[in-house]
């Protein structure tokens, strides 16, 4: 079989691709008639399978030319799978450690071959379902973004350098024309992809697309998400993005990357966050009330905000005579005005993932595309009320975020709506 055009995989055409392909037969030790092939795509977008072999294994990751969890009736560009190919090698070459390596990409079949993330690793936001304590994993996110973020910046990068690239992101237009449709549009509107837990949330979707200041709040984040080219960010960083063990964390699907607001990332992982810990009374039960989980997750918070600001800025000290352009030496050499601007530069990305982690979580309660963690709680009522506080919560948050000067104010507030 030749594969000069596209075609959606089958796990026949899969075997037969295999055979063909040689940088990913030999991931498998090139036994390619003993396969175990596992489909599990469970996302909005891609056919994922798992392939092992008895001498090896991968992950082949394909393209369609629609959104897989609503149909053909809405297109989707297959060129999304290019970007997620290079950023994972960007980002894989920027931060080894938490990001799986890419062994083949092929433009035309749209399709990413890559390491499988064995067992026990598993979703993040399932393992936050079931109430699983990840020690590392504000150590490693915070490693992750502040690398991915820094290196790929102004702070490190030549003007030339940095303009090359953010022209070669602009090509992934249409992944972000469906951002800004989902999260900055379509929950301040009436929508016919928005859906809620009816009745029970029905007034409070419609206080949503009825608070002027939310939409002048909104209008600001959408701004600075299409015209700030500040960094190659993920573009979709939940924790449906991140594959953990207790001693491993892996981020996984930047198809959605482009150059972007470095709080758009930072906001949408803390955001997820917080959507987890507002979901926790849905998944307690008399045996187990997740009152000490909930403490652990607000420690998380906590703790990959600040060890992102001192790994971040620990970067952009060891740097700071080096290619970046945005900060020229001899220009800001005395050292009163390099604190002032290092503490203006955090505080606008530290507003920016408060904005953008608020907007994120209205979304995922009012807009399209929910997160499991509270589509798990069987009872609608239950889930309604985990849903609303977290909600108000997010509203309070995006309009009043240049209010909290530090994340410790934030994970207060969140104790206190909670108690309420």
């Amino acid at each position: 079989m030749a594969f000069g055009r596209f075609l959606p995989l089958d796990e026949k055409i899969l075997v037969e691709y295999l055979k063909v392909t040689p940088s990913v037969a030999a991931k498998l030790g090139n036994q390619i008639d003993d396969l175990e092939i596992k489909e599990v795509g469970d996302g909005n977008l891609n056919f994922v399978y798992i392939v092992i072999a008895p001498a090896g294994s991968l992950v082949i990751k394909q393209a369609l030319p629609y959104i897989r969890c609503i149909g053909e009736s809405w297109p989707m560009t297959k060129e999304r799978a290019y970007f997620e190919a290079s950023t994972l090698q960007e980002h894989g070459r920027l931060c080894p450690e938490h990001v799986p390596e890419v062994y083949h990409f092929d433009r035309t079949m749209c399709l990413i071959g890559m390491r499988y993330l064995e067992p026990p690793h598993i979703i993040l936001r399932k393992g936050l379902i079931a109430g699983i304590e990840y020690p590392l994993l504000a150590e490693h996110m915070s490693e992750y973004m502040a690398k991915t973020l820094f290196y790929t910046s102004l702070l490190y990068l030549t003007t030339t350098i940095h303009k090359s690239a953010v022209a070669k992101y602009c090509g992934n237009v249409e992944l972000c024309r469906l951002t800004e449709q989902v999260i900055f549009s379509d929950p301040y509107k009436v929508s016919e992809y928005n859906r809620w837990t009816t009745p029970y949330l029905d007034a409070d979707a419609e206080a949503v697309r009825g608070d002027n200041i939310l939409k002048l709040e909104i209008a600001e984040l959408k701004s600075k998400f299409c015209e700030r080219t500040q960094a190659l960010i993920h573009g979709d960083l939940h924790t449906g993005s991140v594959m953990v063990t207790t001693k491993s964390t892996q981020v996984i699907d930047p198809e959605f990357s482009f150059y972007g607001p470095m709080g758009f990332d930072v906001g949408a992982f803390i955001g997820n966050l917080i959507l987890t810990f507002f979901a926790q009374d849905g998944h307690s039960n008399e045996g187990a009330d997740r009152k000490l989980y909930k403490v652990w997750i607000l420690k998380t918070i906590s703790e990959t905000w600040n060890l992102f600001y001192s790994k971040f800025t620990a970067l952009w000290d060891k740097h700071q005579d080096g290619p970046g352009e945005a900060y020229l030496p001899e220009i800001y050499s005395n050292l009163d005005l390099q604190i002032l601007i290092k503490k203006k530069y955090m505080d606008d990305v530290f507003h920016d993932t408060l904005g953008f982690g608020a907007a994120k979580m209205i979304r995922r309660i009012v807009g399209v595309s929910h997160v499991e963690d509270f589509e798990s709680i069987k009872e609608a009522d239950k889930r309604a009320d985990c849903e609303r506080k977290a909600l108000n919560f997010a509203k309070t948050l995006l309009k009043d975020r240049r209010q909290f000067q530090n994340i410790e104010e934030v994970v207060s507030a969140i104790e206190l709506l909670d108690t309420r």
